[in-house]
């Protein structure tokens, strides 16, 4: 779940408290300076004594939710064209090192959709390429730096969002694309990386010549159980994103979409900011879980995935300690160096290469 504010009053502290989520996520609405996100976070693991995954998108370029707080970190797009494997693996660990050192355990990145035109004007310059091996060989090295790191990452948007030219916070794509070219080109890396992502974040789109219907993916069983568990191979988590999304209540209010993600193959689901939201998602699923006893068997088991998953997870041992002025400061260094060496096409900038090098 996500909230407002830069800290944590006695209203929130009470939610967190009796709704026990998973793990929280912050926006840049949450975040001022890197000692406040810090505080934040802890402020929230101490609520309870199961290890949350603290969350955030932080991807570089458009979407960096701690560029005030650090420096802002360049796009994926910038990263991938020096075609330099070691800048592509050093732009995952610099993520993570930002991110582990305010508190962050879990970064919802890489991006696994595929650059194509179509996606361009929503997507901008959060790929890597058009084609998902150049794509795959990315990721693999961005995973490698987060890991590094002790974050854990995420392939998002399950199956693919390359061709969609709608905005899944406000509309429901449906992108018209024959499975056999959906599992050549979008599935490949989910395929490729299967055994490397902790979690697949499922799209709000829909698919109607794979599933035969206008179901957004994040409700689809097809999907979820039979393409990405069955036909994948998947054993990690599946999370969808953001159920107060446009893309996802075009089929049905929070309570009905909360029930249906899960129903259909989800382990977890996101609701990102309104208090009242989250509530009568929780409150549906619970609802739900007591009249249908199926239902209820399907939450247990995400439960106990989600609860394996966090056993079996390094990086949600203890709590990174208070970062202090001078680790922001090295932090930066270490950021602006990168992008230093980015804008030059990863070319000759020694000095700040070897010096980003020695602080990472």
């Amino acid at each position: 779940m996500g909230y407002d504010g830069l800290e944590i009053d006695s209203m929130l502290r009470t939610t967190l408290a009796t709704l026990q989520p998973g793990g929280v996520i912050l926006f840049a609405r949450n975040i001022e300076t890197a000692g406040q996100t810090w505080k934040l976070l802890r402020d929230s693991q101490s609520t309870t004594p199961v290890p949350m995954f603290l969350c955030v998108d932080l991807e570089g370029g458009t979407v960096d939710r701690l560029k005030k707080a650090i420096s802002p970190a360049p796009s994926v797009e910038d990263v991938f064209a020096t075609g330099d494997k070691k800048l592509w693996r050093m732009h995952g660990n610099i993520l993570g090192l930002e991110a582990r050192a305010l508190g962050f355990n879990t970064d919802f990145t890489p991006v696994f959709d595929l650059g194509f035109p179509a996606s361009r004007s929503v997507l901008t310059s959060r790929t890597a390429s058009a084609d998902p091996k150049k794509v795959i060989a990315y990721a693999r090295e961005c995973l490698k730096g987060l890991k590094a790191a002790k974050v854990l990452g995420c392939g998002k948007h399950f199956p693919g969002l390359g061709e969609a030219n709608l905005d899944t916070h406000h509309e429901l794509p449906s992108i018209s694309k024959p499975w056999k070219k959906m599992w050549a080109e979008d599935l490949l890396p989910y395929r490729e990386l299967r055994s490397q992502i902790p979690f697949v974040m499922v799209a709000h789109a829909a698919y109607p010549e794979v599933t035969r219907n206008n179901f957004p993916a994040s409700l689809s069983t097809k999907w979820m159980k039979d393409i990405l568990r069955g036909k994948i191979g998947f054993r990690n988590l599946i999370i969808s994103d953001d159920l107060e999304m446009g893309g996802v209540l075009k089929g049905g209010n929070i309570e009905e979409v909360a029930v249906e993600t899960l129903r259909a193959g989800a382990d977890m689901f996101l609701v990102c900011h309104n208090q009242e939201l989250v509530w009568r998602g929780y409150e549906a699923v619970v609802r739900a879980a007591e009249k249908d006893r199926k239902f209820a068997a399907h939450v247990a088991q995400a439960a106990r995935r989600v609860l394996a998953l966090k056993k079996r997870s390094p990086e949600l041992r203890g709590f990174a300690k208070e970062p202090k002025a001078k680790v922001v400061q090295k932090l930066r260094r270490l950021v602006e160096d990168f992008s230093r060496v980015i804008d030059n096409g990863g070319g000759p900038d020694g000095e700040s290469r070897d010096r980003m090098e020695k602080i990472a």
